[in-house]
């Protein structure tokens, strides 16, 4: 396994140098919004309390300049309860605002993880295929605890400290100018240093997400291919693969730590120093008669007052930009254009038209079943110069018609199956069903009219019947004993639980031929009126392929068929075959015409003829 030092360009890279935190933040506020009002709540909570913790100063203020300087113990008993009162207001307060933004903000993290997993959905293939599944794991986690936890505490105390730090400060300069200054003065250079570390943070946080995503993905496919890696002995290599990735996610997680650190160490050293100033400037006053022992008290609890939120500004800055990075990530994905976009009806005069204007060779809409004209499909980052996948596929399988798609590895066959329930958009031409564009149908209805099994099966973490009714939302119990007879599925009731029998993440504990039957049982259970298969029958034995065949055809004599073949006994299945070449159809006929006909057909069927032959015992 190749491990790369940077994480993968399509799927974000390294952070916009000029990135507002500020406006990616704002972005949040379609989901923000419903709660709004507990937020603000919890906001205006936090600040009533942290502006309480500000009248304790003036409260010792009062006790040392009066109770305490008359021997009052009267007053100190009841400046103690002012305290007590104040300090136990403050924590009941700041448990509230914990309150009120717990469950919303759960709700908010919850609401944003369905609609990426909506998202994700509706987008199209292309766009899975470019993307690492670790990478949009981890935005659908780790990015979104990150937001919540955002929400939840920085974004807060980003403007309850705010408004302590001015409360304070408006305090100490009315108690002693003078002193005030000496503690305002270094707020100049930590408003650079907060700017200067902004830029930085930013960058190294959305290197550490992004390799932090690598990491998953390799972690997923270690965990899904652990077979392959048993198999080959391969596991102290992909630990050293692991180990190297995981190197790299720790160095830069240091180096985010560094930043970190000196930030927060210059942060907690300047007030720390003003405070020291302050003490030694005010403690001269009060030697000279200038400034009274309560007042200097009162000063320095304030400014202590003021310590937590000073020096918080490093942490919920840093806070602020892994949310920023996240909310980036997280709408890296969302601003990706749904398949559905596409759905846009095209200009009736302009469908299937080549260059000079003509349609496709027997075009006539009025006839039904499924027809390729002009279709052409080319990858969308696939090189200029490189020719399109398929080119000038023209093709009609009537309806009740069985047509064979036949032809050499690499010839287009997956891709132009892939074409008719449009998992890939054609680049050129069109595709039709009864007469109608593909392009014009909604996705739900076209799939529905298609049903498609995959020569490489997937199955869910579901039960063997979930997994097969999966083809067909109202279909019943008989339906899914119909479709498992057809598939010869029945192993399926010498399972434990029968059909309800959960098969496990990927149907692992099912063989091949197995999770073969299962996903054809689950193309065929709802009776569809066009059915694409591609080589579903690649991973059965002869026998079993025998006896599937022998009950498909009963399936395929009431439906519109595409079923891609390798072998011979497939091809029987067929009305007539259709030879691909290089991306185009170059032949169609029967099975017996082409043999005498075509010698790349022959060439192909003898060869799976001889590989049959040599298996055989």
């Amino acid at each position: 396994m190749a491990v790369t030092s940077e994480p993968r360009a399509q799927e974000g890279g390294a952070a916009p140098r000029h990135r507002s935190a500020t406006r990616s933040l704002l972005r949040l506020w379609p989901y923000v919004r419903p709660v709004r009002v507990r937020l603000f709540g919890a906001a205006g909570v936090a600040v009533v309390a942290s502006c309480l913790g500000l009248v304790i100063p003036l409260v010792l203020k009062w006790m040392v300049d009066e109770p305490v300087a008359h021997r009052d113990p009267g007053g100190v008993w009841l400046g103690g309860v002012l305290l007590l009162a104040l300090g136990t207001a403050e924590a009941g307060l700041f448990g509230l605002r914990r309150w009120l933004v717990g469950r919303p903000l759960a709700s908010v993290e919850a609401g944003m993880r369905a609609d990426l997993y909506r998202h994700l959905q509706r987008l199209p293939v292309s766009f899975h295929d470019r993307w690492a599944s670790g990478q949009l794991l981890s935005r659908a986690t780790t990015d979104l605890m990150l937001l919540r936890m955002f929400l939840a505490f920085p974004l807060t105390f980003l403007v309850v400290n705010g408004v302590t730090i001015l409360a304070g400060f408006a305090i100490l300069l009315s108690q002693e100018w003078t002193l005030g200054l000496v503690l305002v003065v270094p707020a100049v250079p930590l408003v650079i240093l907060c700017s200067l570390f902004e830029t930085r943070y930013a960058t190294v946080a959305r290197t550490v997400q992004d390799q932090t995503g690598d990491l998953t993905t390799v972690v997923e496919e270690g965990v899904l291919g652990v077979r392959i890696v048993k198999g080959f002995g391969r596991h102290r290599s992909q630990a050293r693969a692991f180990r190297a990735l995981s190197e790299q996610v720790r160095s830069t997680e240091l180096h985010k730590a560094r930043l970190l650190a000196t930030l927060w160490a210059l942060i907690m050293t300047l007030p720390e120093l003003a405070i020291g100033a302050a003490l030694v400037l005010g403690t001269m006053q009060v030697a000279d008669g200038d400034l009274s022992a309560g007042t200097l008290v009162a000063f320095l609890s304030t400014a202590l007052t003021l310590r937590w939120p000073v020096e918080s500004l490093g942490f919920l800055l840093a806070m602020s930009q892994d949310a920023a990075t996240a909310t980036d990530r997280y709408f890296d994905v969302m601003d990706a254009e749904p398949a559905d976009a596409a759905d846009r009806p095209r200009p009736a005069g302009s469908l299937g038209r080549g260059e000079d204007g003509r349609r496709g060779v027997g075009s006539q809409d009025h006839e039904g079943g499924l027809r390729f004209e002009g279709v052409e499909f080319a990858y969308a980052d696939a090189p200029p110069e490189e020719p399109p996948v398929l080119r000038g596929v023209d093709l009609h399988i009537r309806p009740g018609e069985t047509m064979a798609l036949v032809g050499a590895t690499g010839s287009g066959k997956t891709t132009l199956t892939a074409l008719v329930p449009r998992l890939q958009e054609i680049t050129r031409g069109r595709i039709t069903l009864d007469g109608r564009d593909i392009t014009a149908l909604p996705r739900e209805e076209l799939r529905a009219l298609v049903a498609v099994a995959f020569e490489e099966p997937t199955l869910f973490s579901a039960t063997a019947g979930e997994n097969v009714l999966m083809g067909a939302t109202d279909a019943g119990r008989e339906e899914l004993l119909r479709a498992l007879k057809v598939a010869q599925a029945d192993f399926v009731h010498a399972l434990p639980e029968g059909t309800d029998t959960e098969v496990g993440e990927q149907g692992l504990s099912l063989s091949g031929g197995q999770r073969q039957r299962l996903a054809l049982a689950r193309a065929v259970v709802g009776g569809p009126r066009f059915l694409v298969l591609d080589d579903p029958l690649s991973a059965l034995d002869v026998h079993t392929e025998a006896l599937v065949e022998a009950a498909l055809r009963q399936v395929l004599a009431a439906t519109t068929a595409l079923v891609v073949a390798h072998r011979p006994s497939t091809v029987l299945l067929a009305d007539r075959v259709a030879l691909l070449s290089e991306g185009r159809i170059t032949a169609v006929g029967t099975h017996q015409r082409l043999l005498r006909e075509s010698a790349e057909y022959r060439s192909l069927m003898s060869g799976q003829e001889r590989e049959e032959g040599e298996s055989s015992p």
